[in-house]
């Protein structure tokens, strides 16, 4: 049976109901745990499935963060410090990586209440987890305060990755389900990925052709 909503259908939903449809509505989005570490030396980890790719050179990410409305501790902790860790969540993690959503208080580390592990890297200030196959460290940019809804884009640089030397791919391609990465739908739906396809680059009037090779 066909289901429609018009505009004033969504404004008279049940707000926890208009929030799992919202947000389920762009489909699957990319699982990361956000480490940052205040000015006193508290470690903190965010669920983040809002990152995306700005540009590659510089190699850019963005970040929607939440309006600013009340006490965000992960953005307290970048506008003081500069510097941030994105983790791919992987399957071993889920339960731990979706608990970090929880409002801990500013003084309790989530790395302390879920079991995870803090990794650090000489000279960079922001904890990663080690129990992540892929791991990004980044540079504040710029930030910028959404007017629409007062939600704050985070523009970072890639100064850093680790990763593993079996998940890449001569011509540069990280094959994250070889690193067992997870994505999430809504806000409390982690998922198994499943490669359909690797495509030859398009141009009109050329036909395209399987570009995939397994990495080793």
């Amino acid at each position: 049976m066909a289901k429609y909503y018009g505009s004033q259908d969504i404004q008279n939903l049940d707000q926890r109901v208009r929030a799992n449809l919202i947000n389920s509505l762009s489909g699957f989005k990319s699982a990361n745990l956000m480490g940052t570490k205040s000015d006193k030396g508290v470690e903190n980890l965010a669920m983040i499935s809002s990152a995306f790719h700005v540009g590659a050179n510089p190699p850019l990410m963005g970040i929607l963060m939440r309006p600013h409305t009340v006490t965000r501790d992960s953005l307290e902790n970048i506008k003081a410090s500069g510097f941030f860790t994105l983790n791919h969540v992987n399957e071993t993690m889920v339960e731990q990586a979706h608990q970090c959503s929880a409002r801990y208080e500013p003084d309790q580390s989530e790395f302390a209440a879920t079991g995870l592990t803090p990794q650090y890297s000489e000279g960079f200030f922001a904890p990663y987890v080690a129990q992540s196959n892929i791991k990004l460290g980044l540079e504040l940019r710029e930030i910028q305060v959404l007017n629409i809804n007062l939600t704050e884009l985070v523009i970072a640089q890639i100064v850093e990755i680790q990763t593993h030397a079996d998940y890449q791919l001569e011509d540069g391609y990280l094959d994250i389900d070889a690193a067992n990465s997870v994505c999430v739908s809504g806000l409390d739906s982690y998922h198994r990925t499943e490669r359909v396809a690797r495509l030859s680059y398009a141009k009109p009037d050329t036909p395209l052709h399987s570009i995939w090779k397994k990495s080793t």
